[in-house]
């Protein structure tokens, strides 16, 4: 018997109940029952019971409970994959290992305090399936704490496994740093400085992260929240050498944190090479001194130059006539800032009752502070006030400027063409990426609550382990993120390494269609884990027997089958 749909002009068709059989040698059929009155789901019952099935009533099954399991079995599958866990190493308590690869994963998963990270992963109140796929089952606040305690003391060791793995001797290196904003006050790391998030009035850290060429992270370590952009450098030279073992290092740093006192004291006393740049001054001084002239950049956007005062270095000087008209632009519109603030501020001297030279002179030096661009006005003090006027000689000289940019380094023509040098240079914008996903959505490095320095280090170090898992992940999803997929094409399709980086045919296909050439849609990081996340782990029971349970995950849709794909995962493997 089977069940059969026959088409019923103007009408739905008729669902027939019907048997075949053999008469004279030729294969008939009769209709037994017409079940077009049937509810589809008992029709579907039926025909399942016709194929050999078990039909199940749809209130003998009940999910005793659904959770998000997708995205944390991509994140552990790649942890295994990249083979992170076994590089955690074997505590003496067994229990120590998968709660810190629970915290790695968490920050990719559900960024989160250690507190609602241990909700997160307790079985009673998961909001994901991580915990259950690690068998952590109760989760306490505390064991946390003591998972990130010996994931700090770790840190040497498998910052040197990573090194090993991605740094080879000659190998690019970059090297950048950044800072973070503090809650609290009882820190010792935490101090007042530069803060790159602009956060006033917060105490912060700072931190450098050593990447290999390709931007993967391989190290990262903390300082005081005061500490400039050099000091941080003879550190890093100490790890290279000594611990990592590295005796020949490309370091690629910028030009704050490579400058010609560094090189002197430090990089080459310990025969390291470097590739930096010029700042401003350096340029000019150049420049004034016949090194280069402004006419040799009329038709080509980069020379290579030497200079007395660079003994042993190659100079690239590169002009960017896209930099040119940014850095135009916005000092255009600082000095339109800084007329509105003087005529302001002028106006509101004429309201009162003179001020005195000395305290205008002190309010002009505040406004300065702001805008940075008080050095191209042309200011006379009087006791009653002021008065001030562009000075387009000075504007002009500093515009002459625009677009140049003069990288510097160590290394002789043979070992590095002066293209590849460039691009070397360049390659701190993969340090400054990674930078972005520690602070911002994807993993929130940012704010520190913790008060102990040991553990702060250990917070920032666990931020940087999921920087790298989520590398690894990226690399691999790249055909179905907005992420270029095709980086020699762009490569080869670019005119010049000094002109802006160029996205490949693929990814501006992408990115202009919004698809995939498979026609699914195209994701960032983030929106890509929430999709996986709706590939549910169900546990199920039955209303005839609630002591028997069954797990089920449900069916990817075909863009989540796509990632697992090309992530090399199976979600039903529990």
């Amino acid at each position: 018997m089977y069940i059969e749909r026959v088409p019923n002009r103007g009408s739905p068709p008729a669902v027939l109940l019907r048997e075949s059989f053999r008469e004279h040698g030729r294969v008939k059929k009769r209709t037994i029952a017409n079940l077009s009155d049937w509810p589809e789901t008992l029709v579907e019952g039926v025909r399942t019971l016709l194929k050999g099935g078990i039909a199940v009533a749809q209130d003998a099954i009940r999910i005793r409970r659904s959770l998000p399991h997708g995205h944390a079995a991509s994140v552990l599958a790649t942890i295994r994959a990249i083979g992170l866990d076994e590089l955690l190493g074997k505590p003496a308590d067994k229990r120590l290992r998968p709660l810190a690869i629970a915290l790695i994963a968490s920050r990719l998963v559900s960024p989160a305090s250690k507190l609602a990270t241990a909700r997160d992963l307790a079985a009673d109140t998961a909001c994901s399936s991580l915990g259950w796929l690690l068998r952590l089952g109760q989760v306490e606040e505390s064991e946390l704490y003591r998972a990130l305690d010996w994931l700090g003391e770790r840190q040497r060791a498998i910052e040197t496994a990573l090194a090993r793995r991605h740094l080879k001797d000659g190998a690019l290196v970059l090297y950048d740093i950044s800072s973070s904003w503090f809650e609290g006050r009882c820190c010792p790391l935490a101090r007042f400085g530069y803060s790159r998030d602009r956060k006033k009035g917060k105490l912060q850290i700072v931190y450098g992260l050593l990447c290999a060429k390709d931007g993967c992270p391989v190290a990262i370590e903390v300082f005081e929240g005061n500490t400039a952009d050099p000091t941080t450098l003879a550190n890093q030279i100490d790890k290279l050498k000594q611990r990592f073992g590295l005796s020949r290092v490309v370091l690629v740093g910028d030009r704050g944190m490579i400058t010609s006192a560094r090189i002197r004291d430090e990089l080459i006393p310990a025969q390291l090479d470097w590739i930096s740049a010029l700042k401003a001054p350096q340029i000019r001084a150049l420049l004034e001194g016949g090194a280069f002239q402004l006419s040799l950049f009329d038709q080509r956007d980069l020379a290579e130059i030497t200079a007395p005062d660079y003994p042993g270095e190659r100079l690239v000087v590169c002009k960017n006539p896209l930099l040119a008209e940014e850095r135009a632009r916005k000092r255009e519109d600082l000095l339109r800032a800084t007329e509105t603030a003087l005529t302001r501020l002028s106006d509101k001297l004429g309201e009162g009752r003179p001020k005195g030279r000395d305290k205008i002179g002190r309010a002009l030096g505040r406004m300065d502070n702001r805008y940075k661009v008080a050095k191209h006005f042309d200011i006379t003090i009087a006791e009653d006030g002021f008065t001030f006027r562009r000075n387009p000689t000075r504007i002009a000289e500093e515009g002459r400027l625009d677009g140049f940019y003069v990288i510097r380094t160590s290394l002789e023509a043979e070992a590095m063409a002066t293209d590849d040098t460039v691009g070397a240079y360049k390659g701190l914008a993969r340090a400054e990426r990674a930078f972005r996903s520690l602070k911002t959505v994807d993993l929130h490095v940012r704010p520190i609550h913790h008060w102990l320095a040991p553990r702060v280090c250990a917070h920032v170090f666990l931020c940087m382990l999921a920087c790298h898992v989520e590398w690894h992940m990226r690399a691999r999803l790249k055909p179905i993120l907005f992420d270029d997929d095709d980086p020699a094409a762009a490569a080869r399709q670019r005119k010049s390494i000094v002109a802006p980086a160029e996205a490949s045919p693929s990814a501006l296909a992408k990115k202009a269609s919004k698809t995939t050439p498979e026609g699914g849609p195209v994701h960032s990081f983030q929106s890509l884990l929430r999709d996986l996340a709706t590939c549910t782990l169900n546990e199920m029971t039955t209303t005839l027997n609630q002591a028997y349970t069954f797990t089920l995950v449900a069916t990817p849709t075909p863009v989540q089958a796509r990632a697992f794909q090309l992530l090399a995962v199976d979600p039903t493997r529990l």
